[in-house]
Formats: C-alpha cells, sequence, structure tokens
C-alpha cells in the first residue's frame, strides 16, 4: 500500500518538474534534481526492504 502511495507521489512530481510551462521555463535543474534526489532514496529504501 505505501509502495503505491509512493509511486503515485513520485510520478506526479515527475510531472510537476517538467519545465513544459512558460512559468516554468527559468526554473533550471532544480525541481527535477529534488525529484531525483527523492527518487534515489525511495529505491534505497526499496532496496533495505524498508518499504
Amino acid at each position: 500500500m505505501l509502495g503505491t502511495i509512493l509511486l503515485i507521489v513520485l510520478i506526479l512530481a515527475l510531472v510537476g518538474a517538467f519545465p513544459a510551462w512558460p512559468y516554468a521555463a527559468n526554473w533550471g535543474y532544480g525541481p527535477s534534481g529534488i525529484v531525483g534526489i527523492i527518487l534515489v532514496i525511495i529505491i534505497v529504501l526499496i532496496l533495505l526492504g524498508r518499504v
């Protein structure tokens, strides 16, 4: 159950960090970098069996 919720939140964060909209054009790598760090943390937790 928790894994499904994390997957949905991660997909929404990836869509939100994609700089396709005009107001997000000047954000640079910040949002996608944060999403990448969250993805790495989730992968590590899955590999350790915590999720």
